[in-house]
């Protein structure tokens, strides 16, 4: 680990600590170690890196809307590739959540998100992508890890 000097005003200071009470974070260090990893996540996304990554898909949408159950199930069977999973969520009688977890190349994994969100008939919209580790091995390849959760 590297050790790092940096000048900030005072204004950014001041936020900067609001958000790590706020956040929880036990120093400063590790609050803007990890606000850093979000923004390089995000500046990598934004510029539309094609790497492969993982991603959720969470939007809200009214079930009602005509013919929007069609239209995005279509769109998640034109992309099967992409789609591993999605988890369905009645939040009353006019509104559904759906999280959708993705996993693919950056470009394609964004080009079907944006898709989803514009349909019309959802009301909210947003994907969260994180790039994978170029050379990662799949994990059928790896027989002898073991990965347990306690």
């Amino acid at each position: 680990m590297q050790r790092v000097t940096i000048t900030l005003d005072d204004e950014l200071m001041a936020e900067l600590d609001r958000m790590i009470v706020e956040h929880g974070y036990q120093n400063r260090s590790e609050a803007i170690r990890d606000f850093a990893r979000a923004g390089m996540q995000q500046a990598a996304q934004d510029a539309g890196k094609n790497g492969d990554c993982v991603a959720a898909l969470v939007y809200v949408y009214d079930h009602a809307a005509r013919d929007l159950s069609n239209r995005l199930v279509n769109n998640f069977h034109d992309h099967h590739d992409l789609s591993l999973a999605t988890l369905h969520v009645h939040l009353d009688n006019d509104n559904c959540m759906e999280i959708t977890a993705l996993k693919g190349s950056a470009a394609e994994v964004k080009h079907l998100a944006d898709h989803v969100i514009a349909e019309r008939g959802v009301r909210y919209g947003r994907v969260v992508m994180i790039p994978t580790e170029a050379g990662t091995k799949p994990s059928a390849a790896r027989k002898k890890h073991v990965h347990r959760h306690t």
